[in-house]
């Protein structure tokens, strides 16, 4: 007799923890994206296997996000801190034209050494871009939105500089590896940037460095009181950013073989902040979500390929993602579902209160 009704609150209980995890409205939302991509290529979801590698419509988006969900990654570490990084897009293009530019003046432009010396030297360079960052946020006390907004300015002259304002075409196996090979049949920039995600999560997850993190951006004020030194740790996440910056610079060009300075990565760094907001972290700082991020990252990609789907004009195609977006963040925000049922609520009652009240007036006349 006590079992049924016993079921039906774990079930209900159940049913609104699903309903209020931060993940429940990005995984929705990309899942809307998808099936809307399949309602016009009935063969969207196909994947195929054409001399050992996977191809297919689902593959792509993985491929071509991989750099986006890099970018996404550190940037959801910086706004957990309550900042904000501009400069990543420059760092995509110094770090590939940084990369582009040592193979093609190597002896030996095709050997595994020269692509390893490129990739050390993009990374090597954005570790100092990482570094300058932090101490003009936590060394200068500058904020970080100006302290970022330097090196976007002056970051892109550097990487055209670097380039010559031309496009640097390289040809090397090894480098193109990094953002258009492919190993044990998936695409390596996939399995590079996964393998990075699950790092970042582990070292967040399972140590306190994670909740050091939150703690500096959820309340400086009492982590400072408890002896948190917010410096370091303010460093250490615009380093990881620009870390990862430079490992998607270094995606982009490999799939390309070629380094621009002009228009490698412009305008990442806002894709980048749409895909940690979409994936619920807030941009007041604190909590955080690397999951949220990833899907944030896939629906942003998803996105785009959802405008050449609608066959978008080109010169609409921002309007039209920005509209997307808009409503996404709608969707996503608790107030507003909250005011929805709301007025839902106060106006079905009525119906029913004045439907049923009518006869028992007429009752009472009589």
């Amino acid at each position: 007799m006590t079992t049924q009704p016993a079921k039906s609150e774990a079930v209900g209980g159940i049913g609104r923890r699903l309903a209020g995890h931060r993940l429940l409205w990005p995984a929705l939302i990309l899942l809307a994206l998808l099936l809307g991509n399949l309602a016009f290529h009935h063969d969207f979801f196909s994947v195929r296997v054409r001399d050992g590698h996977l191809y297919g419509s689902l593959i792509d988006i993985l491929q071509f996000g991989a750099p986006l969900t890099l970018v996404a990654l550190g940037m959801t570490l910086v706004i957990a801190t309550r900042g904000i990084d501009l400069s990543v897009g420059s760092t995509v293009a110094i770090a590939g034209a940084l990369a582009c530019g040592h193979i093609s003046t190597a002896a030996h432009p095709g050997s595994v050494a020269t692509m390893l010396t490129a990739v050390a030297l993009a990374l090597g360079v954005a570790l100092v871009l990482g570094l300058a960052n932090g101490f003009l946020v936590s060394g200068l006390g500058v904020q970080p939105i100006v302290a970022t907004l330097i090196l976007m300015v002056a970051g892109r002259g550097v990487a055209q500089l670097i380039t010559g304002g031309q496009i640097v075409t390289v040809t090397s196996a090894p480098y193109k590896m990094i953002g258009g090979g492919y190993w044990l049949t998936f695409p390596f920039a996939v399995l590079l940037a996964t393998a990075l995600v699950a790092f970042t999560g582990f070292v967040t997850r399972r140590s306190a460095l994670g909740m050091l993190i939150e703690s500096v951006g959820g309340n400086p004020s009492a982590s400072r009181l408890v002896g948190i030194r917010a410096g370091g740790l303010l460093a250490l996440v615009y380093v990881f950013s620009a870390l990862c910056a430079a490992v998607a610079g270094l995606m982009i060009s490999s799939n390309v073989s070629s380094a621009d300075g002009n228009n490698a990565g412009l305008w990442i760094e806002l894709d980048a902040i749409l895909a940690v907001v979409v994936g619920g972290t807030a941009l007041t700082g604190g909590r955080f979500s690397l999951g949220g991020t990833v899907l944030g990252a896939l629906i942003i990609q998803t996105l785009s390929t959802t405008v050449y789907s609608l066959g978008v004009p080109p010169e609409t195609t921002l309007v039209f993602k920005a509209f997307v977006v808009i409503v996404v963040c709608l969707v996503q925000s608790p107030v507003f579902r909250a005011k929805v049922l709301r007025r839902r609520r106060t106006t079905t009652p009525r119906s029913h209160t004045t439907a049923g009240t009518a006869p028992q007036q007429q009752e009472v006349r009589a």
